[in-house]
């Protein structure tokens, strides 16, 4: 590749692309809560949530020190990261912590890079993670489940038009910011059925001694908080063009 090409595709990287219309904002938006509160259509879209969660895992794994042994991403849309170090300490305090608040948190940089109007580099950075991630995956369907999702993302980036990139991140955006909400719900619902002993909550509370329900109001209010955050953000690209 030549020079100009290489400064042509930095330029195409980095650049802002121009606002999006409000209304694209607006029914992205509707998307994105639609598909977490649609039962049938979460079911299948939940699998984008598992994979900032167990990638949420493995990145504290690592930013505390620990090593990652694998990432398993099961058909059900369960997950599981396994990481070996100390078994207690704030190390494992913090692999246990990055699970459950781990996409709320990538819809707010999400919500940050579109504020920007960074779309390109936000599916661009996407595709990135899911390969770092792909390599730490240990079973067949996990493996599928990441180049199908970063085959979606590369092909979107690269041959759609901008306002189809444009609908295409905003919805991604929108659904990890109120996908990562539901989640808590549903492990609470479980937890008060004896149906989850081992969650991520009850693990925090055994290396913390702090009651699990704690851990539970804990990422209830650190995901709504992003989403609170993450909707401003990207309601400041619509109500310009509103007003």
């Amino acid at each position: 590749m030549s020079i100009d090409g290489v400064t042509d595709l930095w330029d195409k990287l980095l650049g802002a692309q121009p606002d999006p219309p409000g209304l694209l904002v607006l029914l992205t938006a509707l998307a994105g809560l639609v598909a977490v509160a649609f039962r049938p259509v979460w079911r299948v879209a939940r699998n984008a949530v598992t994979i900032a969660h167990e990638g949420g895992h493995a990145l504290a794994a690592l930013l505390t020190g620990r090593r990652l042994r694998g990432i398993r991403l099961e058909f059900d849309t369960s997950g599981l990261t396994l990481s070996s170090g100390r078994p207690t300490g704030p190390g494992m305090m913090f692999t246990l912590l990055g699970g459950y608040i781990a996409p709320s948190l990538v819809g707010v940089l999400g919500a940050w890079l579109l504020g920007g109007n960074r779309i390109t580099l936000l599916l661009w950075l996407a595709a990135v993670l899911l390969l770092v991630m792909l390599i730490n995956i240990r079973n067949l369907f996990g493996v599928v489940s990441l180049l199908v999702t970063g085959a979606i993302v590369v092909a979107v980036s690269w041959y759609a038009s901008p306002e189809v990139q444009a609908a295409f991140a905003y919805a991604g955006v929108w659904f990890l910011l109120f996908g990562g909400v539901r989640p808590v719900f549903e492990l609470q619902s479980l937890r008060s059925r004896g149906r989850m002993p081992e969650s991520d909550a009850d693990q925090l509370a055994h290396v913390t001694h702090v009651p699990a329900l704690f851990w539970v109001g804990f990422f209830l209010l650190v995901n709504v908080a992003a989403l609170v955050v993450g909707a401003f953000l990207l309601a400041g690209q619509w109500l310009p063009a509103a007003a």
